[in-house]
């Protein structure tokens, strides 16, 4: 048995060992800053005489979490639904936007200073608007998540696509394949990650466009609960209403990044590779 053969297993431990700990440290470290801050809020709060009508300590926001986790959680299954129906046709009208523009230079022109423009639009005053044009169902609320989640993923897609390596699209020219196979076998797939990262910008802009479209106009969801009871001064709930929303935006956020790395494992291997060489 050579030298090597005997200090393979234990390189292979070592370097399994390595990674546990890195991974184990990546979630200790935002877990120690959030026991910090919520430690240095509560002594805010409880030594500094602050009314908890204006700033609850975070004790009384766990306790609203379990008291009322009935009103939370029904509420919470609305904003949910409208928040992900909203990332749904954001990435859609995105990705077929993104596609269009790539194939035309004349859309690009034409179409893309006006998707810049729809993003100077103020989100608090457009809300309003399309509750008052679409009413005060479903519409409206994924018109206005559509508008927010849409653009980081044309944006991203049509940077992905750009950075196609062009020797390998006049390689394959040269075997006279089509644009549609040429998009199909190494354009689509090199957008890929360009798409990923718009979807991950996408679900944390969905939670702050559902806020803008719950409070222009609803009788249900985490947004409106937030606005009915703060103005009960029930801020207790309130916060807890908001720290759903966070939670939920956090989720989908690790949501998306996992399922990009399950669909792209050769990128993460070749920027592994990289890193390493």
């Amino acid at each position: 048995m050579t030298g090597w053969e005997l200090r393979a297993p234990a390189v292979i431990a070592g370097r399994h060992e390595s990674g546990q700990v890195s991974g184990a440290g990546r979630l200790l470290a935002p877990a120690l800053v959030i026991v910090a801050f919520l430690g240095i809020w509560e002594l805010y709060v409880v030594l500094g005489g602050v009314d908890p009508l204006v700033l609850p300590p975070p004790h009384a926001i766990a306790s609203a979490l379990y008291t009322d986790r009935g009103t939370l959680w029904s509420n919470f299954l609305v904003t949910a639904k409208e928040v992900l129906l909203g990332i749904v046709v954001g990435v859609v009208v995105a990705l077929v936007l993104a596609v269009a523009i790539h194939f035309s230079r004349t859309l690009r022109r034409a179409v893309y200073p006006l998707l810049i423009a729809s993003q100077a639009l103020p989100i608090p005053l457009v809300a309003p608007l399309l509750a008052f044009w679409l009413g005060f169902g479903l519409l409206p609320k994924l018109a206005t998540i559509g508008l927010v989640t849409f653009f980081p993923v044309v944006v991203t897609t049509l940077g992905a696509l750009e950075t196609v390596d062009p020797d390998l699209l006049k390689l394959l020219r040269t075997f006279d394949a089509s644009g549609a196979q040429t998009f199909l076998r190494v354009e689509l797939p090199a957008a890929l990650p360009g798409v990923f990262t718009g979807a991950k910008l996408a679900a944390v802009f969905a939670v702050i466009g559902v806020v803008f479209a719950e409070l222009s106009g609803s009788s249900s969801g985490l947004a409106y609960l937030f606005n009915v009871t703060d103005n009960q001064f029930e801020t207790a709930e309130a916060f807890a209403a908001v720290a759903i929303l966070s939670l939920f935006a956090i989720a989908l956020f690790a949501i998306v990044a996992v399922a990009e790395r399950r669909a792209l494992p050769w990128a993460y291997q070749s920027s592994k590779g990289t890193d390493n060489a």
